[in-house]
């Protein structure tokens, strides 16, 4: 019974994950497939290069918001009887960090989009803010605060994801209760996974940063003439 909930709890996820917002997002407000410019990504940094601050800040919301609900989903599941330790497994905190990891890979490798997608940024953010939210908040923080203080919005993502991961592992180890009781491990494991995903995902842009040659924030590419590159999200 377990394993089926769990394969439900992973599945929905996944197709929650896997709703193109930005390419939606970018066809109501550019006119345009935002998988054939720019980065190619359909992430919020390409949104924004694409179609502008509202339809990116709309892009942005919705993709927090889908990892929140993935989350959600899952503690719907595994609420009663499953959310008690059995087998010394708390079965709900682990239905949530699957869930989470799930939304991210259904928004990397979207089902509706022949499994292509974005980075998974936002994703993150949002499986975050269900899971522990002062996580969410300050790895969220970091990757705005940072990527438009540096205009590298790729910068910001990881140096975000790593403390969010960060902060996670040293409240749950130290059991500091912060705001809310300090994070289960299932948690702390979801983030660390997260987090190297969000690296892997953005290791071209990493090799343009050390190269100097990473897109800058703000950089409009041109819908007509654009064709989709591997540059940055």
């Amino acid at each position: 019974m377990i394993a089926v909930l769990m394969l439900a709890a992973a599945l929905t996820a996944y197709l929650i994950g896997s709703i193109p917002f930005g390419v939606i997002i970018g066809r109501r407000f550019a006119q345009t497939d935002i998988r054939q410019v720019g980065s190619g990504k359909t992430g919020t940094t390409n949104v924004l290069r694409t179609a502008g601050k509202k339809a990116a800040a709309l892009a942005l919301i919705l993709d927090i918001a889908k990892g929140a609900a993935a989350v959600t989903v899952a503690w719907a599941i595994f609420g009663g009887s499953y959310s008690a330790s059995i087998g010394g497994v708390v079965w709900r905190e682990t239905a949530q960090a699957v869930a989470a990891l799930f939304a991210i890979v259904g928004h990397n490798w979207s089902v509706f989009l022949k499994f292509k997608g974005g980075r998974g940024v936002a994703t993150f953010v949002g499986t975050l803010l269900a899971l522990y939210w002062p996580a969410g908040v300050l790895g969220g923080a970091l990757m705005v605060g940072i990527g438009f203080r540096t205009k590298y919005m790729s910068l910001g993502s990881i140096i975000g994801a790593v403390t969010a991961f960060i902060m996670l592992m040293s409240f749950s180890v130290l059991r500091i209760d912060f705001l809310r009781p300090h994070p289960p491990f299932e948690y702390v494991v979801f983030a660390m996974i997260g987090a190297i995903f969000i690296y892997v995902m953005h290791r071209d842009n990493i090799f343009r940063l050390f190269n100097g040659t990473e897109r800058k924030i703000g950089e409009k590419v041109n819908i007509e003439t654009s064709a989709p590159s591997h540059n940055p999200k």
